[in-house]
């Protein structure tokens, strides 16, 4: 036998090694049991993969990022083998990896129910315990549709080979490479194969290397995601190296299942989304109007202080201005279809606030003595969302942009980048929301418009003012607009999710597409550049991210009522009433509980509102001109000052601070 040399790349570790020829990479990295497969030369491998000589052969460890995808990808195949055994008529759609889990779609009868998923998850558990090898097989196209002839939809992917990147959500794990493959279940003992299914892989060495996992749902969806297509049952699970792991994401779901700002929305009467209204439309209850408000109030203050000027725009405008944006051309999926006005003029409601902004700042001469310019706008837009994708106000059809167009000089442009993404970062902050990190989105090598020269450009000063925050900085290639690179703040909330928050975006093209120009001091006509920015994303949403993140407890600014005030018996009403009035000239929102309940009820009816404060007073709280100070978490300071008590609550909300 010959020698081979390889390389064994572990950060930041390089050995050279020499092995016989036909050594695998799992007998590479045999004293290590959590590696389930191998990078080499960049490109993922099986550990059953042979080294060849001068490789580079990198181990994936089962908790890398790769390492989860792999897990999950071979349990969603362990899933699909035991659909079919159990569902013999069912057929096999697609089963990547997502974030956190995998799915599987599948052709039934009718929908799976709860007791399926138990059945399926049985069978799953005895495959595991089989240790079955998943083992990779190279096909021609002709040989895998006459054995995959039963299977229509796999048949259908084949034809698509070479362009699964196009071919709709998940394809690519299927027939994503050069070559189509197979993988086969085979039998620990007898090497029979148990099952099989088109896939690029890699996968487990076996299934016994699937620590813990759990079926979570079934919904239906579309065939590639598409609503031209059949609708197929889509089967959601989870898997993880320890079972420790699963039980956290099982408690982390449970958690963030009591935050569903749905669910609060509604036990807290603050919004709804009435169908006869329409999916994505929502409309704000008197309660939520009073969060709104307040976030609004406090936003647009800060925008003052900051040299914001504030339009407003109408909802609708004809469709020439978005030919003129090119929103129709990279756009048009994404709005409403056209209504058709003033004999057979097409009027679009607007998906965007950009393009009546740069109107503005057009409608008369500009010096540069008025740069930068900063526009601002609570601009309500409307996107025609795909009602799969539709969800509460996080992903809604009409919502409010806190929307600001920037136009500068080139020579202010680093400047005021880097004075915007601070105000964002601090303004969040205000809010509550503390830990970020940044995300560079950099041009889409189809979908955009402009010079190469001038998308570098902006690119290089985006990096550069993201990294002075001193934040980590992502890069998210292909992710831009079709318009400018972005900037993109991501925000942790209370249990540690990522919901993507503030943009800002550099864009050269939409001035030169509107031919807006201001007069330089040495008298020449320049063309300004312009700054996209939206802080919360829209109103709706960041709304919806608050809520969740304080899991409906608001901070005392925000919250609907501030403070309640408990009599302890309907004779101690007119004192709370004047602690009421006092607070009420400071600003502060209060109600006093004047109801027939019991103080007790009064108590959890206020937790249950999750009421800041309770102020309770009794005889001796009126004698010593006093009250009993109840927070939010059950704490109580009994005897407490009426002024102090005021006093306390004033500069909470004044300090924004959270209880």
């Amino acid at each position: 036998m010959t020698d081979v040399r390889v390389i064994i790349s572990r950060e930041p570790d390089r050995e050279e090694r020499v092995v016989t020829t036909g050594t695998t990479a799992a007998e590479l990295f045999a004293d290590d049991r959590s590696i389930i497969a191998a990078r080499v030369g960049g490109q993922l491998k099986d550990l059953a993969y042979a080294v060849q000589d001068g490789d580079e052969v990198e181990p994936v460890a089962i908790d890398s990022k790769d390492g989860l995808d792999i897990l999950r990808h071979s349990t969603a195949h362990v899933m699909a083998q035991a659909v079919q055994q159990l569902f013999p008529e069912a057929k096999l759609g697609i089963g990547p990896p997502v974030k956190d889990g995998f799915y599987y779609d599948f052709d039934v009868e009718k929908p799976f129910q709860p007791d399926d998923l138990k059945a399926i998850e049985k069978r799953m558990q005895e495959i595991i315990k089989r240790g079955q090898k998943f083992s990779r097989r190279v096909v021609t196209d002709e040989s895998a549709r006459e054995e995959l002839a039963a299977e229509p939809y796999k048949l259908e992917l084949i034809g698509l080979k070479g362009s699964a990147a196009t071919a709709g959500e998940g394809a690519d794990v299927e027939v994503g490479g050069g070559e189509l493959t197979i993988y086969d279940n085979l039998d620990a003992k007898t090497g029979e194969q148990c099952w099989g299914d088109l896939c690029r892989g890699p996968h487990l060495p076996s299934t016994r290397h699937i620590p813990a996992f759990k079926l979570m749902r079934n919904a239906a969806a579309y065939w590639r995601g598409s609503e031209k297509n059949p609708m197929l049952q889509r089967l959601y699970g989870t898997a993880w190296p320890t079972k420790d792991e699963l039980k956290a994401h099982l408690d982390f779901l449970v958690e963030a299942e009591k935050r569903d700002h749905r669910k609060l929305g509604n036990e807290l009467d603050l919004f709804s989304i009435p169908e006869e209204i329409g999916s994505g439309l929502a409309v704000f209850h008197p309660k939520g109007g009073i969060i709104r408000r307040a976030m609004e109030d406090y936003s647009r203050k800060r925008h003052e202080e900051e040299g914001y000027e504030f339009v407003y725009t109408p909802h609708a405008t004809k469709g020439k201005l978005f030919e003129k944006s090119g929103h129709l051309d990279w756009y048009a999926d994404g709005m409403y279809p056209p209504m058709q006005l003033d004999e057979g003029v097409d009027y679009y409601l607007k998906p965007m606030n950009c393009p009546m902004h740069n109107l503005i700042f057009d409608a008369r001469g500009r010096s540069y003595r008025e740069l930068p310019l900063r526009l601002f706008e609570f601009g309500t837009v409307y996107r025609y969302e795909k009602s799969g994708v539709v969800h509460g106000l996080t992903r809604a059809r009409g919502f409010t942009q806190d929307d600001a167009h920037i136009y500068c000089t080139r020579e202010q442009m680093a400047e005021e980048l880097d004075s915007t993404l601070t105000f964002v970062l601090n303004l969040l902050r205000d809010y509550g929301l503390t830990d970020f990190y940044l995300e560079l989105s950099t041009k889409d090598p189809v979908k955009y418009v402009g010079s190469d020269e001038t998308w570098e450009e902006a690119t290089a000063v985006l990096a550069a003012v993201a990294e002075k925050q001193g934040l980590p900085l992502v890069p998210d290639p292909g992710g831009a607009a079709f318009y400018g690179p972005k900037i993109s703040v991501q925000a942790r909330d209370a249990i540690g999710r990522t919901w993507q928050m503030s943009t800002i975006q550099l864009d050269f093209n939409l001035p030169e597409r509107f031919d807006l120009e201001y007069t330089a001091a040495d008298g020449s006509r320049q063309r300004p550049v312009m700054i996209h920015r939206a802080l919360f994303g829209s109103i709706e949403r960041f709304f919806a991210v608050l809520l969740e993140h304080y899991a409906g407890a608001m901070p005392p600014w925000l919250a609907p009522v501030t403070v309640t005030g408990i009599p302890i018996t309907d004779e101690h009403v007119p004192y709370l009433l004047e602690v009421a009035a006092e607070l009420k000239k400071h600003g502060i929102r209060v109600e006093v509980d004047t109801s027939d309940d019991r103080m007790q009820k009064k108590i959890r009816n206020a937790q249950r509102s999750k009421t800041p404060y309770m102020l309770i007073a009794g005889n001796d709280d009126v004698e010593a001109g006093a009250v009993s100070f109840r927070y939010r978490n059950g704490e109580q300071k009994n005897g407490v000052p009426r002024d102090e008590a005021i006093a306390e609550i004033v500069d909470a909300v004044a300090r924004r601070i959270q209880v």
